[in-house]
């Protein structure tokens, strides 16, 4: 989780929305990923989609069987929605996101019998850094905001 915050704080120093993904197979880090939605203008540019593109090709499948995908805000509809296609068993993630989280707090796809794979969860890991680098992040937006 600690390389995911370190990705999430290279998001930060784009102006992004610091959020960093890293996915782990066999005890070791094949993808790395933070937030890129204002650099590339990209609606998809969120940490987990960008990591689980590089995990693909590291592997060479879409199936990330036996991964762990590391994120520091839980997932949205949209990434909970390519964790459960690329088959990715467990996703340990730092704070909850109470206005779009898809993996407990809005909604909970992870368990969510009526889809063909599940996903085992583990939330709140380093919940203090990762919640601290959201809100640190959105306070100094707004303060910028404020001050045009």
């Amino acid at each position: 989780m600690r390389s995911a915050v370190a990705e999430a704080e290279k998001a930060r120093l784009k102006d992004e929305v610091p959020i960093g993904s890293v996915i782990v197979y066999e005890g070791k880090i094949i993808a790395r990923a933070h937030n890129l939605r204002e650099t590339t203008q990209n609606p998809t540019g969120h940490a987990e989609l960008l990591a689980i593109r590089k995990a693909a090709r590291k592997l060479g499948s879409w199936r990330l069987l036996n991964t762990v995908l590391y994120v520091t805000l839980e997932p949205c509809v949209m990434c909970m929605g390519a964790i459960i296609l690329a088959r990715i068993p467990k996703v340990v993630f730092g704070c909850y996101d109470s206005k779009g989280g898809a993996a407990g707090s809005l909604y909970d796809l992870s368990n969510d019998k009526r889809l063909n794979h599940t996903v085992e969860l583990t939330p709140c890991v380093l919940e203090y850094e990762c919640s601290t680098l959201l809100s640190n992040f959105f306070a100094e937006l707004r303060k910028r905001k404020k001050n045009k």
